[in-house]
């Protein structure tokens, strides 16, 4: 008889070990002969030694199972330890499964686009009205490299731009003050990884969430980084982000040109660095429109409605030229 751990690293062992307990209770059921105690994220199994190797082959499989689906079902178990494939569904698309189990695929042929290019180039400018779906995929494809084991952290920044509302009255510390702008990677986050794994993860700085400014003087290796909102950076700040690029690491800048919230009398650095770097081997860049959003039917008519607006004020303000030009 002998006595072995085994750690969960990988997994949040409340899902792993299922609701009251559930799935830690049919394990012990199909290893009799073993004596199985778990807690936390400690699994203590005391037997013989021959059962136990089989027994831990087939943990460490559920364990892989369970972190790549975010979800362990009684029938995978089985499966997995009757040596089986378990019956998941299949889908050459799926990026991640949500918290949920679901699988997170690309709803557009653009999102398809942002996932292959994505294999292929190490940097990747994706640009798109509201509800597009490029931060959330770009998240999603940080995390299934995360969970990949291809990198070792994930570094996710936006520039701290104020769309009409001013930063100093926010309440609280700097960190308090810079969160509601990260809010929608928190959000995207929340969906792909279990909230007590993302908590470990970014206490150990494994998952980075950091305003621009704080990008200055890095080199950044082994991560997806991920440049939301773009549009707001100023040329001087884009450069500097795009040149914190280490070895093994690939970014994305994503962001949406009606949403430019920088002073008139500056340019947008997306704007800028999409013209300096058009044509540059490595990069890749995808335009996102209206067919590719995936929010409430609503979402597409506002952005076409405020297109036409945009338009009509364009040639209001362009008739107006030419008649003060002709009356001169």
């Amino acid at each position: 008889m002998i006595e072995k751990l085994i750690v969960l690293e990988d997994v949040d062992p409340v899902i792993f070990y299922g609701v009251n307990n559930a799935n830690i209770q049919l394990i012990k059921a199909l290893y009799p002969k073993l004596r199985i105690v778990a807690r936390g994220n400690v699994i203590k199994v005391l037997g013989d030694e021959e059962e136990m190797c089989a027994f831990e082959e087939n943990i460490i499989a559920l364990e892989k199972h369970c972190a790549q689906y975010n979800s362990l079902k009684e029938e995978a178990i089985i499966d997995i330890i009757k040596g089986n494939t378990p019956q998941v569904e299949k889908n050459g698309n799926v990026i991640v499964f949500s918290v949920t189990g679901k699988p997170i695929i690309p709803r557009s042929d653009n999102q398809l686009k942002l996932v292959e290019d994505f294999n292929k180039n190490d940097m990747i400018f994706a640009i798109g009205p509201a509800g597009s779906g490029k931060t959330y995929t770009a998240i999603a494809l940080a995390v299934r490299a995360l969970k990949n084991k291809e990198i070792k952290k994930i570094i996710l920044s936006r520039p701290a731009v104020e769309a009409g509302e001013k930063l100093g009255f926010l309440p609280g510390d700097m960190k308090d003050k810079i969160d509601p702008y990260l809010q929608p990677l928190y959000d995207a986050l929340q969906d792909m990884i279990p909230a007590a794994k993302l908590k470990e993860y970014m206490e150990l700085n494994i998952i980075q969430i950091a305003p621009l400014a704080f990008m200055r003087g890095r080199t950044l290796n082994d991560a997806v980084v991920i440049l939301d909102e773009a549009q707001n950076t100023t040329t001087q700040q884009i450069k500097m982000f795009l040149t914190r690029m280490g070895m093994n690491t690939k970014m994305i800048v994503t962001g949406d040109m009606t949403q430019i919230d920088l002073p008139s009398s500056q340019t947008s650095g997306l704007v800028q660095a999409m013209k300096i770097l058009k044509g540059v081997k490595g990069i890749s860049f995808i335009e996102l429109n209206k067919k590719d959003i995936v929010r409430h039917k609503l979402v597409t008519r506002i952005v076409e409605a405020y297109e036409k607006f945009e338009e009509k004020a364009k040639l209001d303000k362009e008739e107006k030229r030419k008649a003060e030009q002709q009356k001169s």
